[in-house]
């Protein structure tokens, strides 16, 4: 597996996505295309006054605790301000793409007519915290046209201990990988090609394979008992 980021100028808000990637990237066979979610959010249109933040941040949240912490649950994951984004944001707030893996999927049909490609994934990434760990790692918004999850449920380890709960998140692995060649300042790098990636390539992705319940989770002891 290979990973490119791909340097560009700046995106301008309403900007046409496709566009912009065929200047800077040829696609190729096998390939996934990772692409950061703020360059899909302004294509879409998605970008708002600071002065509107908390008034924003309750409307995005699923869950919204409060406005101290900004801590909350979008799209199934837990971020900090339902991932409203500051940051190379020219003085205004960038929420997230409106569905990131309804926007990965126009993305994978469009480019796969393009260049006339039979398998090829999309990726759309944002950052994420761990708890009590220092340091952004990548998180995979959307996807299209590959596995987000491996299973190893029913397979053997290497003593021959058959796996009942062991399973890979391919799509935030893969997105923690893109964005640490991407960067988070003013590296210019929104767009990375991974090309051979460790992936099964399908047509219809289960978007919800990467959900998981609260009370399955393996951390859900712990928030209940902080609750």
């Amino acid at each position: 597996m290979q990973i490119k980021a791909i340097k560009t100028r700046v995106f301008s808000e309403g900007e046409d996505l496709i566009d912009f990637i065929l200047r800077y990237i040829v696609v190729k066979e096998n390939s996934i295309l990772v692409v950061t979610s703020k360059i899909v959010s302004l294509s879409e249109g998605r970008v708002f006054n600071r002065r509107d933040k908390e008034k924003l941040v309750r409307k995005e949240s699923d869950v919204y605790l409060n406005p101290k912490t900004w801590f909350t649950i979008k799209d199934d994951i837990i971020m900090p301000k339902a991932g409203i984004d500051e940051s190379n944001a020219a003085g205004k707030l960038i929420l997230l793409p409106k569905d990131s893996f309804k926007s990965a999927k126009i993305l994978r049909k469009k480019l796969m007519q393009k260049f006339r490609l039979k398998n090829l994934g999309v990726l759309i990434t944002d950052s994420g915290f761990l708890p009590f760990r220092v340091g952004a790692v990548g998180l995979a918004l959307g996807y299209a046209g590959f596995k987000g999850v491996r299973n190893y449920i029913g397979k053997k380890d290497i003593f021959g201990r058959v796996l009942k709960f062991t399973k890979t998140n391919v799509s935030d692995s893969l997105a923690t990988v893109a964005v640490l060649c991407m960067g988070e300042g003013s590296e210019r790098q929104p767009l990375a090609l991974i090309t051979d990636p460790p992936v099964e390539f399908i047509n219809k992705v289960n978007r919800k394979e990467m959900k998981m319940s609260p009370k399955k989770d393996i951390y859900a002891p712990f928030f209940n008992k902080l609750n």
